[in-house]
């Protein structure tokens, strides 16, 4: 992690830096200024200006800075306009100053005072058992999203410029921010159209959850820079000459690919950085009104001097991405042997990929009368946050699988064209339709054949639903629905059930305690639950419906004038129980505290280390206090930790390893070649002989000459496992070693 420097400037030059970077903000906004604009940006900057003056950020430096810097981004990188610049400035005042938003709307108007509302950080949500501050947050920042998408857009400017500051945080702060980052606001950017800042966003998380890989890939990128600069020159030579022979008006751009995309592919494929195969991308931008046309001309040009991959064209200028993303994407066989990645798009296509959201607004007005896919989305979060009984984690799980998941193209029997994403069934389009048509899907007809509801969609399916009004939703549908609509209306259906379902029960209960001569007050109904361990009275009624609780059982607890209290036995466990919770939470240390793992600090709090990613001295590390099993040790690059972080960051706890202590850990690798002659004597050879290390077991399957294996030894430091993966991969006929992560 870089060195945080000391902060230095006087307050004359804090000063000018200011002013400097007020300046640059109105050069900026330039070609948006209309009469009168400049003096309402001056006025916003006065009041932040004044509202922040004491204030500092972590660095040191004056925090007026920051809505400036977010100001910037909001124009420069994002094209928004004044009203935007306008709330960027004022984004913070209103949360941690004394600036209120009656002041703003007297100022700047009611819609300005309405996005820095959506700015202002929820503050005080209070936490129930299974739904997490956080997630309450992120699902308010998306009802704000739905209201107004400036406001989004801003915050995603803001959380940009808290990545690119992180340095001056303390560790705990950086790991939880990178992992909301990851968690959220990098998928948001992705399916607003923001790739430039989503990219950013991953590589700015990685810098901070796994520093080494990105150091190590920051640097083999540094390394051969001049080698693939050299390349796409020669690459784009030819097609270069034949674009102008055609009087193309165009410019190539050479594009690494972003770290992050880098280590995925490393990851998922099991290659090399040097077998990254679209390591070198270009992209050809076209001046032209004939756009299809002149883009499928180009890809045309293309292939005639290189060989195209059929399984590896993406054509999104017939079907647009949903979030208005419109290019040609092709990867073609370039000079001695290595794949190249070309995108084609216009001038306008480009802005869209690069602005997202703001820029495709600004061509909207040229097809009015089509309603885009993005406003379509932006509609389906509307009536997703409509359903306020819904979880607010699930939701925000529910909602990252629509953002995440790749799309497909399917046909309603009119022609119709529905975005879903991959995995969805002909259940997922029924609701996709309409709610009621979900409710009441008994089938479908998919091609003119007829398929079951959880039939998995194909991209260019045409399907037609088929209904009936005796059909009820069931807790089978949640199994295979995979859009958030769908999962969110069954959800709600069966409750509704539940609920008419409970009145029976109800009165049954009620009838009970009548008899009983015992009131029928919320208090008396929770208790009766708790002790019966229902999660609420609503359970309660349902399970005497459907004949899992008998009231005959009310006859175990005392009547006592006209309560029903539990046996006293029965009150010394349950307060033993609560004894126990209360030591839970004593056992989490007190905030800044660092845990020394295997060392002095660790003997006084109990920790395991987590199974999902087998940590190992070495490893960056975080300790996480789980609610029923203790401190538990994850790895940061855990696949479970940017939802830990993200979610629950209150329980987070710092950690990290005691250093020279001989304790072994169990860790394994997995390992691949070819089935030679001797190859195990060769491996057992380095594990046990060359490097002394004690192995636990070795499984090694081997098919067609080739071979895969396991291989469980037990280790002191990341650094010994390090050189044993480098070890075995030095050896002839071994192919690839990688550490064994997971479960």
């Amino acid at each position: 992690m870089s060195i945080v420097e000391t902060y230095t400037l006087t307050e004359e030059e804090e000063k000018k830096l200011i002013l400097r970077e007020y300046r640059s903000l109105l050069r900026a906004l330039k070609l948006r200024l209309k009469k009168g604009d400049k003096r309402l940006v001056r006025r916003a900057f006065e009041i932040a200006a004044d509202a922040h003056k004491h204030m500092r950020r972590k660095s040191g430096e004056p925090y007026i800075l920051h809505p400036l810097a977010v100001a910037k981004i909001v124009v420069e990188e994002i094209g928004l306009g004044v009203t935007s610049v306008i709330c960027a400035l004022l984004h913070d005042t209103v949360e941690d100053t004394e600036v209120t938003l009656k002041e703003i709307e007297s100022e700047f108007g009611i819609t300005s005072s309405k996005i820095v509302e959506g700015l202002t950080k929820i503050s005080y949500v209070v936490e129930s058992k299974d739904t997490t501050q956080q997630a309450e947050n992120f699902k308010k920042i998306l009802l704000t999203l739905a209201d107004d998408p400036r406001v989004i857009l801003i915050k995603i400017a803001d959380r940009l410029h808290n990545m690119r500051t992180l340095d001056s945080m303390g560790r705990d702060k950086q790991l939880k921010i990178a992992s909301e980052t990851s968690f959220l606001y990098a998928p948001l950017a992705s399916r607003l159209g923001l790739y430039e800042i989503k990219s950013e966003l991953e590589d700015l998380t990685m810098k901070y959850t796994e520093n080494d890989v990105f150091e190590e890939i920051t640097q083999k990128l540094q390394d051969t820079k001049r080698e693939r600069t050299r390349y796409i020159n020669e690459f784009i030579k030819p097609i270069k000459e034949e674009l102008e022979q055609n009087n193309f008006s165009f410019e190539i751009v050479g594009r690494p690919k972003s770290i992050h995309s880098i280590w995925n592919k490393i990851k998922t494929k099991h290659v090399t950085f040097e077998e990254v195969y679209d390591l070198f991308a270009i992209r050809i931008i076209l001046k032209t009104q004939t756009e299809k046309e002149d883009c499928w001309k180009v890809f045309s040009i293309i292939t005639n001097h290189y060989q195209h991959s059929i399984e590896r064209l993406r054509d999104w200028i017939s079907a647009p991405k949903s979030n208005g993303y419109e290019a040609l994407h092709t990867t073609v066989m370039g000079p001695s042997g290595k794949w190249v990645e070309v995108q084609i798009r216009t001038e306008r296509m480009n802005e869209i990929a690069e602005k997202g959201l703001a820029a495709h607004w600004k061509y909207k007005d040229g097809n009015a009368g089509q309603e885009s896919k993005l406003d379509d989305w932006l509609k389906h979060i509307r009536e997703l946050l409509q359903k306020p009984e819904s979880n607010a984690m699930d939701f925000i799980q529910d909602l990252k699988r629509d953002i995440f998941n790749e799309e497909i193209y399917v046909y309603t029997p009119e022609g119709d064209m529905r975005l879903l994403p991959i995995g969805a069934t002909a259940l997922d389009f029924a609701f996709d339709i309409h709610s009621e048509l979900g409710k009441s899907c008994i089938g479908a007809k998919v091609n003119y054949k007829l398929v079951s509801i959880s039939y998995e969609l194909k991209n260019a399916d045409q399907i037609e639903i088929i209904s009936s009004k005796k059909q009820k939703p069931t807790e089978d549908w949640l199994k295979f629905v995979v859009t958030a609509k769908a999962k969110s209306r069954i959800k709600y259906y069966l409750k509704e059930e539940k609920r008419i379902k409970a009145q029976d029960g109800k009165e049954a209960l009620y009838r009970k305690l009548e008899h009983l001569k015992v009131t029928t007050s919320t208090t008396q109904l929770q208790e009766l639950a708790a002790y019966f361990k229902y999660p609420s009275p609503l359970d309660l009624y349902y399970a005497i419906a459907i004949g899992a609780f008998d009231v005959k059982d009310l006859s175990k607890l005392v009547v006592h004038g006209d309560k029903l209290i539990a046996p006293i036995e029965e009150v010394k466990k349950e307060s033993h129980k609560e004894v126990i919770h209360e030591d839970l939470s004593k056992s989490m240390p007190a905030k800044g505290y660092e845990l020394i793992l295997f060392g002095e600090s660790s003997d006084k709090i109990q920790y395991k280390l987590a199974n999902c990613c087998q940590p190992i001295p070495g490893d960056d590390v975080f300790g996480f206090v789980t609610s029923g099993e203790g401190l538990k040790i994850h790895r940061t690059s855990c696949p479970n930790a940017a939802t830990l972080l993200a979610n629950y960051g209150h329980r987070v706890v710092k950690a990290k390893w005691a250093k020279n202590k001989e304790i072994s850990f169990l860790t394994g690798v997995k390992i691949n070649g070819l089935d030679d002659v001797g190859i195990i004597q060769k491996i057992t050879n380095v594990v046990s002989g060359e490097l002394k290390m004690n192995m636990r077991s070795m499984s090694i399957d081997s098919n067609d000459g080739l071979f895969e294996g396991t291989i469980m030894v037990f280790v002191n430091h990341k650094e010994e496992l390090n050189e044993l993966c480098f070890r075995l991969e030095k050896l002839q006929g071994i192919h690839k070693v990688i550490r064994l992560d997971m479960e």
